[in-house]
């Protein structure tokens, strides 16, 4: 199982955002309260610890939530063992969460989970004394449901089509028996096949809602391992959030906070990820699910007739707390509030959001959370290393766009060095002393010397270009066998993690997949890994 890493800056597929943030870089320290190193989770564990929300109530509804949510379902005994163990004041939680993808979407859904089951070992080893959970928590109240209703195998789209409307977790399976009829013709015969397809088959055919088969399918992958897959789209979890929720109707705090900390991104040029709204908050039934507004003295519910003063809108709070849905600005809000958590793990979209929340916590005199980026991982089998090799490819070749990649290996093969840039560098020498020539005798010869300048070192260039397009079409065929690996494994010329499903390497590699994950990912190293399997 060799293993390579290079550097996420290195990929060039990670914005400088994310990258400065791995590099702690000062002027992004306020936006985060501590960095995530084996060390700093002992303050972070004793700050949690002595919150009021980390308290034995809070911690008994936690549990009787999941027992709930877990009723139909077999959990392995660690599971059962995780949810029970948070109701002790030593446990605590490490989170990553995810969309409810048809049959988890891209293979970053397995990193993610991985990444945080691997951080919980990292920690009990380190303090053997603290207890820690690995927490999936489904996005189940998203409503963004053509993200979420395909996944893509070898290069085609597996789509679901419904016209459902609302919280995407309440959503009914009616309609997936044919999509199970398209990935049995597609995943063909064979042992890991028909495990693939009765997957498929239990969680979506024999669960009535989303949430209840993304939490099988879940499960299935990762419940040995100890995984808790949380929906907190419930009546008890949410009447904990009740205070935040009043807060955000009457102050609107997060859009202040949040608005204040995008005006110093800003200043430092960086990427805004979201915009926090005046109110931050959907409103959730059946299937519906809109944004709360305050408009003309009254708060009401976009689309709808639905309109409340603000005591009746306070009292429906009280009465009905699962009708309010916190949006992106406010769900990490909800989380922390929750559960007894010391970790976020996302990627780097989600990174950057949060990073844009601190000051809201803050506000709200919740702690917030270390954050980690998660795992990130090329896989390639043995028979694919072997042709890369051969080909003489490296893991940081892979990475290139395609023209670099192109060219690079046309340079690489060919016995004729078409590199001009030393004649070019040479030619800017010339130039900068005939410009010094021109300064001492007639000045106004400058511009005719430059514009001959550009016009020589386009014309190298240019012809640079049409000796490689030569040199391509006579490579032709060990070019395309190079660029057909790199597609292989960079499909759509996108990071194979963000664009294929799982069920294609499961095909290849059956049930050593995630075992080969669990010994591989190391959730603190902060690289990008090269597997081999």
């Amino acid at each position: 199982m060799p293993t390579d890493c290079i550097s996420f800056r290195a990929t060039n597929y990670f914005s400088d955002f994310i990258c400065n943030y791995l590099d702690e870089k000062p002027e992004l320290k306020a936006l985060y309260h501590r960095f995530p190193s084996i060390e700093n989770f002992k303050a972070q564990i004793e700050e949690k610890q002595s919150s009021k929300l980390v308290s034995e109530s809070h911690r008994k509804v936690l549990n009787e939530v999941l027992l709930k949510q877990y009723s139909n379902i077999e959990a392995s005994e660690l599971t059962l063992n995780n949810i029970e163990s948070l109701k002790n004041k030593n446990t605590f939680t490490i989170t990553t969460g995810h969309q409810l993808n048809l049959f988890s979407g891209p293979l970053y859904f397995l990193y993610k989970i991985v990444s945080t089951i691997n951080l919980t070992k990292k920690l009990k080893e380190a303090y053997p004394e603290y207890n820690f959970v690995p927490v999936y928590w489904m996005a189940s109240e998203d409503h963004d449901f053509e993200e979420i209703n395909y996944f893509n195998f070898k290069g085609k789209k597996v789509q679901w089509n419904s016209n459902q409307k609302g919280a995407v977790g309440r959503f009914n399976t009616d309609g997936l028996d044919a999509v199970f009829d398209v990935i049995s013709a597609e995943f063909g015969h064979g042992k890991f096949a028909e495990q693939l397809k009765h997957w498929f088959k239990v969680a979506y055919l024999e669960h009535t809602s989303l949430a209840d088969a993304t939490r099988y399918l879940a499960n299935a992958l990762f419940g040995e391992y100890g995984l808790v897959i949380l929906d907190a789209d419930d009546s008890d979890l949410k009447r904990l959030l009740i205070p935040y929720i009043e807060k955000e109707l009457i102050e609107q705090s997060a859009y202040k906070n949040v608005s204040e900390t995008n005006k110093t991104l800003e200043e430092l040029d960086l990427k805004i990820q979201v915009n926090p709204r005046e109110i931050n908050l959907f409103y959730i039934n059946d299937d519906l699910r809109e944004r709360i507004v305050f408009e003309d003295d009254r708060f009401k519910v976009l689309e709808t007739e639905l309109s409340w003063t603000k005591d009746e809108l306070l009292n429906h709070l009280k009465e009905d707390p699962e009708r309010f849905s916190p949006n992106v600005i406010m769900r990490p809000l909800y989380q922390e509030v929750i559960l007894p958590n010391l970790c976020y793990i996302g990627g780097g979209g989600e990174m950057i959001y949060w990073l844009q929340l601190k000051s809201n916590f803050e506000a709200q005199r919740v702690t917030f959370p270390i954050l980690l980026l998660r795992n990130s991982v090329l896989v390639k089998t043995e028979k694919q290393a072997g042709k890369l090799e051969k080909l003489d490819i490296s893991n940081q070749d892979l990475f290139l766009d395609r023209n670099t990649f192109i060219n690079k290996k046309v340079r690489q093969i060919s016995n004729i060095n078409i590199d001009f840039s030393k004649q070019i560098q040479h030619l800017e020498q010339q130039f900068k002393e005939l410009h010094l020539l021109v300064e001492q005798t007639d000045a106004s010869f400058l511009g005719a010397v430059k514009s001959q300048e550009v016009k020589q070192i386009k014309g190298i260039k240019h012809l640079e270009k049409r000796l490689l397009k030569a040199q391509k079409r006579k490579l032709k065929d060990q070019i395309e066998r190079c660029t057909e690996l790199q597609e292989q494994l960079f499909p759509n010329q996108s990071l194979q993690e963000r664009n294929t499903n799982f069920s294609e390497l499961y095909l290849e590699f059956g049930d050593q997949l995630i075992p080969q994950l669990i010994a591989s990912l190391e959730p603190l190293k902060g690289e990008f890994l090269i597997l081999t399997i």
